[in-house]
């Protein structure tokens, strides 16, 4: 290794140079998007993404057509196999049940369970929530890793080695992988978690079995946390955002990305590997990470008056706070615009959470900048739709009341969005549809061959 990183700094200065040549090599002229018609992030310019496929595993609605063909903003609506993502969740919730799980089945199969067949799908999970001998050690102990979404994707990659039918992608053979996964990411997200704490920043070794008579959240925070302990409203309020993690149409980047690489025949462990490399990206899974880093800047440097945020906000649009990227992290999502459904919900349990806890202060910035900072960047900004507090606002909060280290905001978003993952994934093949190739114009200029001893030196 200490010849490999030799090498590495031996060539660090030629690198730099010829990453100037590299980048303005491939370049392209803003205009020209507009010259060939091409959607940029296949989004138009008011945000509505191009079709590209079809799905009936979830829909999402952030506009009504009016009588005469006019497209009008409305509330964002959410839901899973045609069922509201408000009524879902009121059901559980009102019956005093985790939800995540027959979330899970939902999305699977296409109906809710009933009461025996959520019974069965609880205890096949907690079956299958078990990783090989010695994986822990020989896998996840082996090379500790700084990011656990490279864990994961890691660890999950190397499943493949002890699945006696990795390849076989008939659906009960991929729906037995999906359900394994389903069961593993918790155990995969905390122990990961764990080793780094360890190796990294010196703290104590501590790996804790599932209980298999708990739920998916109660057995996260089992996990993660050094006395198992947790109270009832801490669980279901981590388990309300598994569920509203779990899934968000087929044309999320993550989810996108799932049916790309299935598209392809590969076997369920590369698609998972290719969603998680998607998903650890800062403009998708790591969004909430944004939204606490920032709020602690907020808190440190700005009273709690709606005319000092207003202030704050401003200067964070103008790229004078926080980390000068002119974005106010949290606010405003590619397809909802009015309200997001999933924050609606998430936002009146983070409260119930922050008075549980004896926080109200710390939830009185969120709530101002959610009611401030739409008006602010209207006032700011030309935008094309408006902007509202999205579900990585509130799920930052709750990780942070429930102590949750930073390092598992996007893991747990994985253990959630497993599950859509693998809805998608079988969609996808029990559709058998094309390879996805959507096409590129080229716009490079044409250019004779240039012999070898005629070539100027470009650097």
């Amino acid at each position: 290794m200490q010849k490999f990183e030799r090498v590495v700094a031996q060539y660090a200065d030629w690198m730099s140079q010829m990453s100037e040549v590299c980048s303005a090599s491939t370049v392209i002229a803003p205009s020209l998007y507009e010259t060939y018609d091409v959607k940029r992030g296949l989004r138009d310019i008011n945000g509505k993404g191009v079709v590209a496929g079809l799905t009936e595993i979830s829909e999402i609605n952030s506009s009504k057509t009016d009588e005469r063909g006019n497209s009008i903003p409305c509330p964002g609506e959410l839901y899973y196999r045609g069922i509201d993502i408000r009524d879902l969740v009121d059901g559980f919730v009102r019956e005093g049940r985790y939800g995540f799980e027959e979330t899970a089945y939902l999305l699977l199969f296409g109906s809710l369970p009933t009461t025996d067949q959520l019974s069965h799908f609880t205890t096949m999970l907690a079956d299958f929530r078990r990783l090989p001998e010695s994986f822990v050690r020989d896998i996840i102990m082996k090379a500790p890793s700084t990011d656990m979404m490279n864990v994961i994707a890691r660890s999950v990659l190397t499943l493949y080695s002890y699945d006696k039918n990795p390849d076989d992608i008939s659906i009960p053979n991929v729906l037995r992988q999906s359900i394994q996964l389903i069961a593993q990411f918790p155990m995969l997200s905390a122990y990961g978690y764990q080793v780094y704490a360890h190796y990294h920043s010196d703290n104590s070794l501590i790996i804790h079995k599932p209980s298999p008579e708990l739920s998916t959240a109660e057995n996260v925070l089992r996990l993660v946390r050094a006395n198992k302990k947790y109270t009832p409203l801490e669980a279901r309020v981590l388990d309300l955002c598994l569920v509203l993690h779990a899934e968000h149409g087929g044309g999320n980047n993550s989810t996108f990305t799932n049916h790309v690489v299935t598209s392809s025949g590969t076997d369920t462990y590369s698609a998972v590997a290719a969603s998680l490399g998607s998903l650890k990206g800062p403009r998708h899974g790591g969004a909430n990470i944004k939204v606490s880093k920032m709020f602690d800047d907020l808190k440190a440097t700005t009273p709690c008056t709606d005319e000092a945020i207003r202030d704050y906000i401003a200067r964070l649009l103008d790229k004078r706070a926080f980390d000068q990227a002119g974005l106010v992290y949290g606010i405003g999502h590619a397809v909802y615009s009015i309200s997001d459904p999933r924050a609606d919900i998430l936002g009146k349990f983070a409260k119930d959470l922050a008075i549980a806890k004896g926080l109200e202060s710390e939830y009185e910035y969120y709530e101002k900048v959610a009611r401030l900072a739409p008006e602010v960047i209207a006032d700011k900004r030309k935008i094309y739709k408006g902007v509202s507090a999205n579900v990585d606002f509130y799920s930052g909060l709750i990780y942070t009341m429930l102590k949750i280290p930073t390092e598992l905001y996007t893991p747990l978003f994985s253990v959630a969005r497993i599950a859509g993952w693998s809805a998608h994934r079988i969609e996808e093949l029990a559709n058998k549809g094309k390879i996805i190739r959507p096409g590129y114009t080229a716009v490079a200029p044409h250019q004779p061959y240039t012999a070898l001893d005629r070539r100027a030196d470009r650097a």
